[in-house]
């Protein structure tokens, strides 16, 4: 689930898309695909609990929070349920969305109509929603009633029909959010799901308006909560869904016997980048006008609106097919997810300005602190350093550094690197600047030159500078323009935010939005290890891969650098 923008008139495109990954206990066996780890107890047979999984273009990862996580092999499994997540994209207007979806209505009006959905899971989907909706909290104050819309069920029928397992047709997704489930095995009610997805609010935290300037912070401690601000999208006011029985599905490779595939279709889209799902405040106070004041359990309500045609016996038709006993599993399908240009990115620094004057111990608290850019004239400053080659941690960065000979009088960059405690610390003087002696253990630092580097769009961090104990040091990397349009396979892209060593710098910096792909420049790139799993995305038009249980786990990040 995923996206946001600033005011909604004028929002470009752009939206957010995470899947949702739910186990169930069970018996049987089904093989591991890639991207689809299993979290199973201590024995191998009984899942633990939920199991969220994250969704790009590609492939899919899953984190297992405090379970367990098989990453290949066979894993015993009777009956799983996975969800997918929300796709949502720009609606230009209702106009060319009414336009878009009449190739599917009916064109002869006494034509028998066979309906892709029961009449009761209709029911029971758009109940859910609805009141699930006016349950939030905090309590929304323009949270709309949602209706079951007949052409957009008509448009996910269409689309169920084609048994592919992706979100589509491409001329609806300009216009529309959509969810996709597959699933074989006994009966769950449409509900179930519903439920699953709204459940996703354990794990995130509302965006107060006080939060939002402009852009409003995404929070959530799960691996996704998309689902439940989907559903609670104040402005998306209509569902259509649809259900077919599919002989024989392409699932990620795997040929599924009778699965059944459920399209829902959402309109107008949510899950705006930067937006909250819904104005916080007293229900029903903040309803657009052409409500008229009208508020029904706490949400905004139109009467004449929301009545709905007779039906028959014939409209309610469905087709089914027998389905097997054991395996009932859900998934989720490739989601594009596309970029927001206009809204303002989040940057994030490796390096940091520091002071004269700055001490270690002051400014080292984070794992980004082991750069530092420091100014000219340290030398006659009367900033205080401990020690020789070792630097107490109350030292004075830009004088030890000028101490050791790194830098000159005319500052510049300096690494740090992090030594632990050392008994004692011994003055002396180097390069204009005099130490002094501490004779009690106490944490200390050294400092060393950065270095400068060109790479081409093929470089990796493996090739350059590979994480090593206790910590590396890679040089400032410029980076060409236009490593965005080198192909994956020379130059790859693994991971989101934390990135599989063997990724392209320059094209990782582009998906990262360090550099701009048409200009490239200056990035800073920062060694880390241990790292169990990489989720992939699409960000600023390069799509990144992800990888489960890679195996050394070597990783880095990657920053802008302050021009």
């Amino acid at each position: 689930m995923a996206a946001f923008a600033g005011d909604r008139a004028e929002r470009p495109e752009g939206n957010r898309a995470l899947e949702g990954f739910q186990a169930e206990d069970g018996n049987g066996s089904i093989p591991t695909a890639p991207w689809h780890p299993l979290c199973l107890r201590a024995n191998g047979s009984e899942p633990l609990s939920t199991q969220l999984c994250l969704q790009s273009q590609n492939s899919c990862s899953c984190m297992c929070g405090a379970m367990s996580c098989v990453p290949s092999g066979t894993v015993s499994l009777g009956l799983a349920l996975l969800v997918c997540g929300a796709q949502a994209f720009f609606l230009p207007n209702v106009t060319h969305l009414e336009k878009l979806l009449s190739k599917y209505q009916q064109t002869e009006p006494h034509s028998r109509v066979r309906r892709a959905i029961p009449r009761t899971d209709r029911e029971e989907i758009l109940m859910l929603h609805n009141k699930l909706r006016g349950q939030v909290y905090p309590p929304a104050s323009n949270m709309e009633y949602m209706t079951w819309d007949e052409e957009l069920e008509r448009s996910a029928a269409a689309w169920a029909q084609e048994c592919l397992w992706e979100h589509g047709p491409t001329n609806l997704l300009v216009s529309m959010g959509q969810n996709l489930a597959v699933h074989w095995g006994r009966y769950r009610s449409p509900g179930f799901h519903v439920q699953s997805w709204y459940d996703e609010v354990k794990d995130y935290t509302y965006p107060y308006p006080h939060e939002c300037n402009p852009w409003c912070p995404e929070r959530c401690s799960g691996a996704m909560c998309t689902h439940y601000t989907q559903m609670v999208w104040a402005t998306t006011t209509k569902i259509g869904c649809a259900v077919n029985t599919c002989r024989r599905m392409n699932v990620w490779g795997d040929i599924w016997e009778n699965a059944v595939y459920l399209v829902c279709n959402y309109s107008p889209k949510g899950n705006w980048i930067g937006e909250a799902p819904y104005k916080s405040g007293r229900p029903c106070s903040e309803c657009p006008p052409s409500y008229g004041g009208n508020c029904r359990n706490g949400l905004c309500y139109r009467e004449e609106t929301y009545v709905q045609k007779p039906e028959t016996d014939e409209m309610n038709e469905v087709e089914t097919a027998p389905a097997p006993d054991e395996k009932h599993v859900w998934v989720q399908p490739r989601v594009v997810r596309p970029t927001k240009p206009k809204k303002t990115p989040v940057v994030k620094y490796m390096t940091q300005v520091i002071r004269c004057d700055t001490k270690m111990k002051d400014k080292c608290k984070g794992s980004t602190c082991n750069r530092y850019q420091c100014p000219g004239g340290c030398l006659s400053h009367k900033a205080k350093i401990f020690g020789s080659v070792f630097y107490e941690s109350s030292s004075s960065i830009c004088r030890a550094a000028i101490h050791s000979g790194v830098l000159d009088d005319k500052g510049g960059l300096v690494d740090i690197t992090r030594n632990g405690q050392v008994p004692f610390f011994v003055k002396s003087q180097r390069h204009g600047v005099e130490s002094l002696s501490k004779y009690k253990p106490s944490s200390s630092f050294m400092v060393s030159k950065v270095k400068v580097q060109d790479v081409d769009c093929y470089t990796t961090v493996a090739q350059l500078c590979p994480f090593e104990k206790p910590a590396s040091h890679c040089p400032r990397v410029h980076c060409p323009a236009h490593c965005g349009d080198e192909p994956s396979y020379w130059a790859p892209v693994v991971g989101s935010n934390v990135y599989a060593d063997t990724s392209s710098i320059c094209r990782t910096a582009v998906h990262a939005g360090a550099i701009r792909d048409d200009s490239g420049g200056y990035v800073d790139v920062m060694p880390v290890d241990k790292k169990k799993a990489f989720a992939g995305s699409l960000r600023n038009g390069v799509q990144s891969e992800s990888l489960s249980a890679p195996g050394d786990g070597k990783a880095f990040r990657i920053f802008a650098v302050r021009q």
